[in-house]
């Protein structure tokens, strides 16, 4: 089942989080937060942005956010996209489908554009972004140092709707319509 994020879900948040913090390179985040960091950081994000989690029997196994893309105003209408699965719930299908649905959110909201940042190689993430109809849009070489080696990161990109001139202003996520959220995480 895919629900909104809350606070409680800080902990098992975070336990997805931790391998990619200690021992791998898709976040280059080089400390783990701590639980109560992973909750504010929730709690902070939903006041804008949707964070939604992937649910099986009680537990979560997966997470996606959108996050702010730069500070400028003109930027309102590109949105950062994450996704973290755990490693037992991988190869399901569970990634595609709550990104798709991140997306579709991001969409109610009225944003434009989403970017996917990867660090590279990452060849499961390049595929997932591409398969989901992301384009390339560059590269960031050696910009990141973590586990005692420089990695580039590449950016993807996604139109998500037509621009309007001029943009209507992007609806908070929690303005969004409920009854619309609830037919999304249904489908």
């Amino acid at each position: 089942m895919i629900r909104i994020a809350h606070a409680d879900d800080a902990s098992a948040v975070h336990d997805i989080y931790t391998p990619s913090v200690l021992h791998g390179v898709e976040t280059f985040e080089t400390e783990l937060p701590g639980v109560e960091a992973m909750r504010e950081r929730i709690l902070t994000r939903l006041r804008h942005y949707p964070w939604i989690v992937w649910e099986e029997d009680g537990r979560v196994l997966a997470y996606a956010y959108a996050s702010r893309f730069r500070e400028r105003a003109a930027y309102d209408w590109i949105a950062e996209t994450s996704i973290y699965v755990h490693a037992d719930a991988r190869r399901r299908g569970i990634a595609r489908k709550l990104y798709g649905t991140l997306l579709e959110v991001m969409c109610l909201q009225g944003i434009n554009q989403a970017v996917g940042v990867i660090t590279l190689p990452g060849q499961s993430s390049v595929t997932m972004h591409e398969t989901m109809g992301f384009t390339p849009a560059g590269v960031w070489r050696s910009s990141g140092y973590k586990l005692a080696q420089w990695w580039d990161v590449g950016v993807w990109q996604k139109q998500l709707q037509p621009t309007q001139t001029p943009p209507r202003p992007v609806t908070p996520f929690p303005a969004v319509d409920a009854e619309q959220l609830k037919a999304l995480f249904a489908a």
